[in-house]
């Protein structure tokens, strides 16, 4: 091949690799990381018509370094892009999971549940593949934004003179459009400078962080009920056995939606129909959630101890204490205490923590049935494992929490109702795990995966609402409420963090006491029903099964 084409190939190819490298910066600068999450109708070609502050002051520093500082210069920015690039990516992924962005302080623990969390649904093989995935894309995106940066510092320090124009004309734009206030994304100006801000909001979460374990550690010693005697906290309940269901995913948006609330509701009122005709009575309302998509265990922590657990740095914090919980206050007060934790596989270190006499997990209580999907047993088997264990054997009042978890994702398989004698060991649901539907091909399809999410919902309250009405007497109390929301594939961009929650009784007198909550009657809240933040409930159920009538309500944590 002749010299001459040889280099006309060269010189091709070069500026192929420029443009190429050009548009990439450009890409990584302005794509918000919001993108996955756009409302049905919103144009996403705005999200790329936008001019970045971030090139104008890194061009104009590149240009006006000596060649021997450019170099180098231009690769610290290239590995500072390239940590934007990993930011926002992780940032999608957090955003469609758990509705919120990522904290390169708090979250990192995250990342290890979310791992387990696949291991759980799709193995380990798979797991492993992804986290190897990860780590390839990221360090791909770190050398890429390096390589891409260095090319385009070397072009323009050649052209130095039209690259000073241009940067002078750029200057001129983005400072016309910034005055104007044009923005063609939500969210996103034209003008941007959203990789810087997305730099600054980052490194201002290292104090931020700092300054929370602080005050949360003084919002936890500041306990009302403290020096409160423990049988006093829940008098109002005394001889009653209490027992809590927690509905994974149980959010606002089953009820809501009105394709959901078709499937749960019909639901909703024949379980309330069997309560009636067995005697029971129920009162509804709405918690908002500290969590969304997943994190259960903050939920139930905020829950339980009446602070806002929304961080895993919250919750050890929490659980290295000795704060009172709801578990721990019937447990003070003389009664037996049980924990169901079907989804657990090895010790829980914070049982003790809570107040729990004893803890049933999937290696004790003698399930020999297959998986359904992430939740190692059925609703309705962790049920009739609680009345043969703990229900049936107690010689004092009862106090109990049960994780249902056969709402939790993928959704791909319903377990059947069984009638509760025909449950045994498991073995009878081999069949219908055999039914599970394919993941990837149940999630491409939305309306799909809420329809199946919805009959999860179904399933999992109406077991319990089966188990209370048909083993349940006179003192049973159950409380139901939903842990979060489902992530944005099934509840939908910007959903509320709104949970159902319901009290039901045998007792008239227990509900009475509720009287000044305002609660809808039946299983299911009304659009009128007051709305609480999670961490509310545990001061107000104590201030409303007290025997004196209560301590003044402390303010929101």
């Amino acid at each position: 091949m002749p010299s001459t084409t040889r280099s006309r190939l060269r010189t091709a190819l070069g500026g192929v690799l420029t443009a190429a490298a050009a548009v990439f910066v450009y890409l990584a600068l302005v794509v918000p990381d919001a993108i996955g999450r756009m409302k049905a109708g919103t144009q996403v070609e705005g999200a790329f018509l936008r001019v970045p502050i971030e090139i104008i002051i890194g061009g104009a520093i590149l240009l006006a370094l000596s060649p021997r500082w450019r170099r180098p210069a231009s690769a610290v920015f290239g590995l500072g892009l390239g940590f934007v690039v990993v930011l926002k990516i992780v940032n999608v992924g957090f955003r469609t999971v758990l509705g919120r962005t990522f904290n390169v302080v708090l979250d990192p623990p995250l990342l290890k549940d979310g791992y387990n969390a696949l291991t759980e649904t799709d193995g380990t093989t798979y797991a492993n593949l992804a986290v190897v995935g990860a780590v390839l894309l990221t360090l791909a995106a770190l050398a890429v934004s390096v390589l891409a940066v260095m090319r385009l510092a070397a072009v323009t320090a050649r052209y130095a003179n039209p690259a000073r124009r241009t940067l002078v004309g750029l200057t001129a734009v983005w400072l016309a459009l910034a005055v104007s206030g044009i923005t063609l994304f939500p969210n996103a100006p034209v003008a941007s400078d959203s990789a810087a801000d997305l730099l600054k909001k980052t490194v201002k979460s290292v104090p931020q962080a700092i300054h929370d374990q602080r005050a949360f550690a003084v919002a936890s010693e500041n306990d009302p009920f403290r020096g409160v005697p423990p049988a006093d906290l829940v008098s109002g309940l005394a001889g009653k056995d209490v027992v809590i269901g927690v509905v994974e995913s149980y959010g606002r948006g089953a009820l809501s939606d009105p394709a959901m609330n078709a499937v749960v509701s019909p639901v909703l009122a024949a379980d309330q129909q069997k309560l009636t005709d067995a005697g029971f009575a129920s009162k509804s309302g709405w918690l908002t959630s500290s969590t969304y998509g997943g994190g259960s265990w903050l939920a139930h922590a905020s829950f339980q101890s009446g602070l806002w657990i929304d961080s895993q740095q919250r919750y050890r914090q929490l659980t290295a204490g000795d704060r009172i919980t709801l578990t721990s206050a019937f447990h003070n007060a003389g009664w037996q205490t049980v924990g169901m934790e079907p989804g657990n596989t090895v010790a829980w270190p914070e049982a003790s923590f809570y107040g729990y006499d004893s803890v049933y997990d999937s290696r004790n209580m003698g399930y020999n049935g297959p998986r359904f999907g992430w939740s190692r047993m059925p609703d309705q088997y962790t049920l009739a494992s609680f009345q043969k264990n703990a229900y049936s054997k107690k010689t004092k009042p009862l106090f109990g929490e049960i994780t249902l978890t056969s709402s939790h994702e993928p959704w791909t398989v319903i377990p059947d109702t069984l009638d509760w004698d025909q449950i045994g060991d498991g073995s009878v649901y081999q069949p219908m795990a055999a039914k599970a539907l394919d993941r990837n091909a149940l999630w491409s399809n939305p309306k799909k995966t809420q329809n199946q999410y919805a009959k999860s919902i179904g399933y999992s309250v109406d077991s319990l609402i089966s188990w209370a009405t048909k083993y349940g007497d006179k003192n049973l109390v159950v409380i139901m409420f939903g842990d979060h929301q489902p992530f944005s594939v099934v509840s939908g961009n910007n959903a509320s963090h709104d949970v159902p929650i319901t009290i039901i009784a045998h007792d008239p007198k227990v509900l009475d006491r509720l009287a000044d909550w305002h609660w809808a009657d039946g299983l299911k809240p009304d659009a009128q029903t007051p709305v609480w933040r999670m961490d509310q409930f545990r001061d107000r159920f104590f201030t409303a099964f007290r025997g004196d009538g209560g301590v003044a309500m402390p303010e929101h944590k």
